[in-house]
């Protein structure tokens, strides 16, 4: 059975002869482009490929877009089948940020209607402490195959769908901010230029998702969670967001485990939004 959300250690550990799993370091640090490339190099998964966040997962910043614009499509594409990667693999993506940077893999795949995808539970760290076995050598290139685009199981608003709402005072879309609340409501941003949300946004941190061990939380737990959020509301009817676009899969994630399916990536996200001062922006709770 395809794995799709989760995959724990002692499976993932089972499997790492398995021809037919590609597993991708994507540990990533915001503060230090350079660093998760080269922790890989100092010790990985056994046969882990590495994908970088700038380089191989998003695309270049332009004047209109946030700080991790989605890749294209076509570079992608021929970025994945360069891996190894075709429809009948199972890919396992980890981090070392409580699947921070790893839920970007996963939700690009599933853009691209690739669902057999999970994302260590714990990630480096558990892997680590269940005393797993690591590597230094980069593994051998992976044959090339052809990677094929099925129908999307994940989908995007876009920042003029956004405006589009707020000119009519609609509510047809809840955005889902999952930065801290800190920055939510505007007392600090360490990262962008402008503080505060997006009006009508509502806040829940993607640490949340987590118990103190780094591991998501059960899928009751976080169906409980996302369920009191949500209300009536259908999950297709939730935008997530974030800063850039990239840790907002995480609270999708967090809903697929829960059971609450279909959930939306706003994925220009604030550091998009904010790029024209005459948006709205709001502060407070």
């Amino acid at each position: 059975m395809a794995l799709e959300t989760l995959v724990d250690v002692v499976r993932l550990h089972a499997e790492l002869d398995n021809p037919t799993w590609r597993i991708v370091d994507c540990r990533f640090d915001l503060a230090d482009p350079a660093r998760g490339e080269h922790d890989h190099a100092a010790g990985h998964i056994p046969g882990a490929l590495y994908a970088h966040l700038d380089r191989d997962l998003s695309s270049p910043i332009t004047p209109q877009t946030g700080r991790h614009p989605l890749p294209d499509r076509q570079r992608l594409i021929a970025w994945l089948g360069s891996r190894g990667i075709d429809a009948s693999t199972q890919v396992v993506a980890y981090d070392a940020s409580g699947g921070n940077m790893a839920v970007r893999l996963w939700w690009l795949l599933r853009w691209l209607g690739h669902t057999r995808v999970a994302v260590v539970d714990g990630g480096w760290q558990t892997w680590n402490a269940a005393g797993r076995p690591v590597e230094t050598a980069p593994p051998p290139p992976p044959p090339a195959c052809t990677f094929e685009p099925g129908p999307a199981a994940a989908g995007v608003v876009t920042t003029t769908d956004i405006v589009r709402q707020l000119d009519r005072r609609g509510d047809d879309i809840l955005l889902l901010d999952v930065r801290t609340g800190e920055r939510f409501r505007g007392d600090a941003e360490p990262i962008d230029p402008v503080a505060g949300h997006i009006p009508g946004a509502v806040n829940l941190p993607l640490g949340d998702n987590l118990n103190p061990d780094g591991r998501f939380k059960s899928s009751d737990q976080l169906r409980a969670m996302y369920g009191g959020l949500l209300g009536r509301r259908d999950p297709a009817q939730v935008a997530a967001m974030c800063g850039s676009g990239v840790t907002a899969c995480h609270s999708l994630l967090a809903m697929e485990i829960a059971g609450l399916r279909g959930g939306l990536l706003y994925a220009g996200s604030w550091s998009e939004w904010i790029r024209d001062p005459a948006r709205p922006v709001a502060t407070g709770v």
